[in-house]
């Protein structure tokens, strides 16, 4: 029996695999989310994501989506994490210039879009809980994008997208445990960072026992996740920590092993079930006009679609012209344009941050703006990465 079901399972591993499946996999459940959220069963959907599943014990009792969110995105996160390793080590970003670009690029996307939120928003009382919102890019989003639209475009875009949003996230983590949160277990994170030095340890003497590996992963999530720190960061620290180059005896390295066997999984569960829970946000009619009338709708949706594109785009343009950092390879100017504009998919982020900072009134008209602001923005680079997708294609 075994023999007869594993090359189906093989099969789809490897379908979900790629990434353009996964995108559609992943517009599919924002898709359903959306309409479960606005239809009259509407209450079933929420009743669902705010069921509590877990113990109090580490304080482990959680929702639905906050499972989705912080338990299953962690899983991408560290697939994320493993893949930026490699290109760190082995890949496009192991010259420093290369790898310096994204992080001046991310700097400008929060920089930028938070500026213009702030002037926008000027005058209201609500300005100063507002410029945080436009901050963050949603990785799952904006690769989910970028599979399906720019087939034909350099891997060098891929990387570079994914190593700029992985340090806004952080940023945006970062803006998170400094201004919402009210408590930091210095404890559970000190525990966190003896896990990860155990880790590094086992990698460092080549033990390969999953035996090992898989409770000290969940060993290090729970820790980071009492200390107060956004849990996907635990995620991001075990791929950074995992080995990439392979020793002479291995047919693969641990992190392209685990990457193999844990992106479909990622791929085809984990951001799905994570945007089916996120994604599902109440639209009202109200919230939809004043989004276009009020200064915080306005200031959040500028900051998105304008600010990212600017702010990535303005930060890397002067850091190439001055020298500091290197163009990713095979991309021009118009290429980096059309991935900058993902930038503007702030989406879960942005909506987390909405929900923190804002009071429940405002945060609908902040969500909505955000909504909106992410849809348009990966409209306009789907457009424009469709575009460059077929002008690589012919040349």
């Amino acid at each position: 029996m075994t023999n007869r079901h594993t090359p189906r399972l093989s099969e789809f591993a490897r379908y979900l695999r790629t990434e353009t499946v996964g995108g559609l996999v992943l517009l599919a459940a924002t898709a359903l989310a959306l309409i479960w959220a606005n239809s009259p069963l509407g209450d079933s959907y929420r009743d669902l994501r705010e069921t509590r599943v877990g113990t109090e014990f580490l304080h482990l009792n959680l929702t639905v989506g906050d499972w989705a969110k912080d338990g299953l995105l962690a899983l991408f996160f560290f697939v994320v994490g493993l893949e930026l390793k490699r290109e760190l080590v082995i890949g496009e970003l192991s010259r420093f210039k290369a790898a310096l670009l994204p992080v001046i690029a991310a700097l400008g996307g929060m920089v930028v879009p938070a500026l213009l939120a702030l002037f926008i928003a000027a005058g209201d009382p609500l300005a100063g809980q507002v410029w945080p919102i436009p901050v963050a890019t949603d990785i799952a989003f904006a690769l989910g994008v970028l599979a399906l639209t720019a087939r034909h475009m350099p891997s060098s875009a891929r990387v570079f997208l994914l190593s700029l949003a992985v340090v806004d996230d952080l940023g945006a983590i970062a803006l998170i445990a400094t201004l919402f949160t009210s408590k930091f277990d210095f404890i559970a994170f000190g525990v966190s960072v003896v896990l990860l030095a155990l880790y590094w340890y086992l990698q460092r003497k080549r033990i390969t026992s999953p035996w090992l590996y898989v409770p000290l992963a969940i060993g290090v999530w729970i820790a980071v996740h009492t200390s107060g720190i956004h849990a996907t960061v635990a995620g991001v620290a075990l791929g950074l920590l995992t080995r990439v180059r392979k020793d002479p005896y291995e047919k693969e390295a641990p992190a392209l092993r685990l990457e193999h066997r844990l992106q479909p999984w990622s791929a085809g569960v984990a951001v799905p079930v994570f945007a089916l829970f996120a994604a599902g946000v109440p639209i009202g009619a109200d919230a939809l006009g004043a989004v276009f009338t009020e200064r915080i709708g306005l200031a959040i949706m500028i900051g998105l679609v304008a600010g990212k594109l600017l702010g990535i785009v303005g930060f890397s343009l002067v850091a190439v012209k001055f020298k500091l950092a290197a163009m990713p390879s095979g991309l021009g100017w118009r290429d980096m344009g059309a991935v900058a504009m993902l930038g503007g998919v702030g989406f879960t982020v942005s909506l987390l941050i909405a929900e923190l900072s804002l009071a429940e009134a405002d945060a609908e008209l902040a969500k909505a703006a955000v909504l909106i602001a992410s849809a348009a923005a990966s409209l306009l680079a789907a457009g424009m990465l469709a575009k460059r997708s077929k002008a690589h294609a012919d040349s």
